[in-house]
This record gives structure tokens, sequence and C-alpha cells, in this order.
């Protein structure tokens, strides 16, 4: 990847990551740890990837993203502000009464594509949307981003079988694997190890990357646009709290605000980050 574009994915994910720290404190609840593992591939698809812009947010040939794990909204949420599908100050209102932006995507908001939270389901309803798209002869590519955790539903194999059978090969699942779920270890809570061995005998595409990593993220998505046939799922090795000390591979931070001490300093740390970013 091209020095200058990868400077500027990390500047533009680090002001992600800033803005799940702003929502989560504001709304003394939230998910950060999950939301900051998944902040570089939002800000990579976002950014390099996806047919989305704001001016067109209903487009029907646009690209669409299904946060499958919808806990996660902050980061999605950061993302779009960064985008322009609604003022950054909106963070702060995050999951308030009566705000834009609540505790899970909803699809009234600007920008997103799909209401999701409940585990499982969305990578189905992704199923569906790959399928019109398909059906409709539209060039669309549809993203599903899901927790490790999360696959430990039945659901989302029903749909990884699904997605081979039909040959979605529009439909790219991103598996956020950080290893935490909010019971403990995902291999003591119930290991669905080994992922990409399970995708890839329900007939699926598989490639790993290194989710903080732009190069690795660049080659991944490129691998995935030149697959025909069958679904891509990209099983992204993360660091739950990534870009945060105290929050990194700590499983407390899955359904925890930071305080204002720990707001201040994690504020503190992202934004000594962005400036040697910018020196």
């Amino acid at each position: 990847m091209d020095a200058s574009i990868k400077k500027n994915l990390q500047k533009i994910a680090c002001k992600v990551r800033m803005g799940v720290i702003e929502g989560t404190y504001n709304a003394k609840s939230g998910h950060p740890g999950g939301s900051l593992s998944i902040a570089d591939t939002l800000t990579y698809l976002y950014y390099e990837q996806m047919n989305a812009d704001p001016s067109a947010a209903d487009d029907p040939d646009r690209d669409r993203l299904v946060l499958s794990k919808g806990h996660t909204a902050p980061a999605l949420y950061s993302v779009l502000a960064q985008k322009g599908y609604f003022p950054e100050e909106e963070l702060k209102s995050l999951r308030h009464i009566g705000a834009l932006l609540q505790g899970h995507p909803c699809i009234h908001i600007p920008g997103v594509d799909m209401s999701s939270g409940s585990l499982g389901q969305g990578i189905s309803a992704a199923c569906g949307m790959a399928l019109a798209g398909k059906l409709d002869r539209k060039s669309y590519k549809v993203y599903a981003i899901l927790g490790d955790g999360e696959i430990e539903e039945g659901q989302v194999w029903e749909a990884a079988m699904f997605a081979a059978h039909y040959s979605l090969d529009n439909l790219v699942a991103i598996v956020d694997n950080n290893g935490l779920q909010i019971d403990g270890p995902i291999s003591e809570v119930c290991s669905p190890e080994p992922i990409t061995d399970k995708f890839a005998a329900f007939g699926w595409k598989v490639i790993t990357m290194d989710a903080h990593d732009f190069d690795s993220i660049d080659a991944a998505f490129k691998r995935a646009a030149e697959t025909d046939g069958q679904p891509v799922a990209i099983i992204q090795k993360s660091t739950k709290g990534k870009g945060v000390s105290f929050m990194e591979d700590q499983v407390g931070w899955h359904g925890t605000a930071p305080n204002k001490d720990q707001y201040d300093q994690a504020m503190a740390e992202l934004s000594a980050q962005l400036k040697e970013l910018e020196g």
C-alpha cells in the first residue's frame, strides 16, 4: 500500500477510536473493547473499499455493510461521522433517550444498512442482501462483520451453508477474532476454533489478515475481490481494546464504559498517537 494512503488511514482510524471513547464515556455504557478492535477494518472499508457516499446514502447500487456484532456500534457510528453521514457531535449523545444514535445500529440512522444486535442474525440479513443483488443483477458487494464469540450461534452456520449453496461471491464476512467475549476467552466459553477450517468446510473462500496492519488488510480485501463463485470469509486476528493501553486484551471492556480518569487517559494516549502520525 502507498505510504501516504496508509498514513492517512492510520490517522482516520485513530480519530475513529477517539470517537468510540467519546461515545461510550458520554453514554456511561457501551462496548469499547470490541469497537476498538474493528476500527482499522471499518476505516479501510469506508475509505478504500466500499462504494459508500453520504451524499447518496440510499443509492440502490451502493455497497452494504451489516454490523452483525451490533454491540460494537460505537465504532460504526464513529467512522460514519468521520465520513460525513452525520455530525461528530452526535457521538456525545450515544444511547441517550431520543438521540439519533442508539446502543445498537438502527436502520433509520444515516449510513446504517441494517438494524442489528441480536447476535447471529446480521449475517443472515447480509445473505439476503447479497442474494437480492444477484437476482437483480446488481454489482454491489455486501460486507458483514461478526464477532468470534458470535459465531457460536447456530444461525451463523445456517447462513454460511446458505451463502455457499447460492454461490454468493458478492458477500464478504469478516470475523473479528480478538479471542474474547463477554463471559471470557472464547476458548473457555464455547470454542469456535478452528474458525478457518469451519468456514472452508462450509464452502467459503477463507483469507486471514492482521486487523491492525493496513498492508495486511489491503492484501486480504484485494484477494477477496478476485474470488469468484463462492462467498469469502476474512478471519482477522485483532486485539480487543486496540489503541488504549489499559483496555487492550482485557475482557472487562465488553459492556463497561470508561470513567472520567480513564476517559482522560484514553484520549491522551490516542491524541499522542494522532500527533505522532501527523508529525
